[in-house]
């Protein structure tokens, strides 16, 4: 299933063409998915997930402008699309506006690892973990 989010670019998002430039774009990814892996995951009482997420890889496929004004909201279908041992894989649809029905803006996919703070380094997903990003992306 896909979890929805719906974000809101800033006027300082803005490139000279008054479109979200590629830095910011990647913020917004970054804030559609912050309320599950990190609210959510907190809710479901998981404390190690929300320390620390990186980004491993990440892909970004641009088919329209985001053009911002004060009443901008994009959103931000997000879906699950693999669990391994120690990375999830994320794919996102950003839509020009708050519709779905709003054209196709942004498709992108991130490959993420927890990461353990106090060791510095990526660790493995542990069975709870696991269990809750696929449920929460299925109850989406």
């Amino acid at each position: 299933m896909t979890y929805v989010s719906h974000v809101r670019p800033r006027w300082s998002d803005m490139d000279v063409y008054g479109h979200v430039n590629h830095a910011n774009m990647v913020t917004l990814l970054e804030e559609a998915r912050i309320p599950v892996l990190f609210g959510d995951a907190v809710k479901a009482g998981l404390t190690e997930l929300p320390k620390g997420v990186v980004v491993v890889k990440l892909g970004v496929h641009y088919r329209a402008p985001i053009v911002v004004t004060p009443e901008t909201s994009v959103r931000v279908e997000i879906t699950l699309t693999e669990v391994k041992a120690a990375s999830i894989t994320l794919a996102y649809v950003v839509h020009t506006g708050p519709e779905e029905s709003d054209p196709v803006a942004v498709t992108a996919e991130t490959v993420l690892a927890p990461y353990d703070t106090v060791k510095l380094r990526p660790r493995r997903l542990s069975a709870e973990e696991t269990e809750f990003l696929k449920k929460v992306f299925a109850d989406a």
